[in-house]
């Protein structure tokens, strides 16, 4: 009898020792890799939050209630990663990277007075970068005839954006169909020189596919079919 309970009593603490082993390793695993870490994810940086307002009101204001908030998000992260002081190398300056002469360009349209034309300023920025993507937007009604509708239409959006809507309807002339990836494949052979075209198609990919997922709560989102 006396063994029995022994036995028994060695059992019970070799299955809580186990329990307290693993729980343990799992509290280690999840210091050294966090959720986010493990699911590959970015996390919302601080200034993202606090700037979280001014860019659903824009948002809302431009596009409407049905605004497309998590994929402007995700454009920002993209351009400056919410640095209004961001400085490119070729000279695009804040949240939405305008270079100066499309901020003038922009506030020539919208009739800013210099003063008031301020890439810098989170405020500028955002209704800027919201409104410019409107813009076009409105300029390719055609790129909705892709199968995948409006969310070929934003990576036409946001190729225009990167490298200019130009070159993207140059390319859109030579391409062997309406797909968003018939119009890819001609990247190159129109005005733009080829070189730049891994970094314009990727431009859509790291927003749309990325990124965006991480601003879902923030409001409307765009997903690519097959992605």
């Amino acid at each position: 009898m006396s063994r029995a309970i022994n036995r028994c009593v060695v059992g019970v603490l070799t299955t809580m020792l186990m329990c307290v082993g693993w729980a343990l390793l799992m509290a280690a695993a999840a210091l050294v890799f966090p959720p986010a870490a493990r699911a590959g994810e970015n996390p919302v940086p601080t200034a993202a939050a606090r700037l979280r307002g001014d860019l659903v009101r824009e948002a809302h204001a431009q596009w409407g209630l049905d605004a497309p908030v998590a994929v402007l998000a995700a454009q920002v992260h993209q351009e400056s990663g919410w640095n209004p002081e961001a400085v490119s190398r070729v000279g695009a300056r804040g949240l939405g990277q305008f270079m100066p002469a499309t901020a003038r360009w922009w506030c020539d349209q919208h009739r800013y007075s210099l003063a008031d034309c301020q890439p810098t300023n989170p405020t500028w920025a955002l209704r800027a970068l919201v409104g410019y993507d409107r813009w076009l937007w409105d300029r390719l009604p055609e790129a909705a005839q892709s199968p995948g509708g409006d969310a070929d239409r934003m990576w036409a959006t946001l190729r225009a954006y990167n490298g200019g809507l130009g070159n993207w309807r140059a390319e859109a002339a030579l391409a062997a169909g309406r797909r968003r990836q018939d119009i890819d494949a001609a990247c190159g052979r129109a005005r733009r020189a080829a070189q730049f075209c891994p970094e314009n198609l990727g431009y859509p990919r790291v927003i749309l596919v990325q990124r965006q997922a991480i601003y879902r709560t923030w409001g409307g989102t765009l997903d690519l079919r097959g992605e």
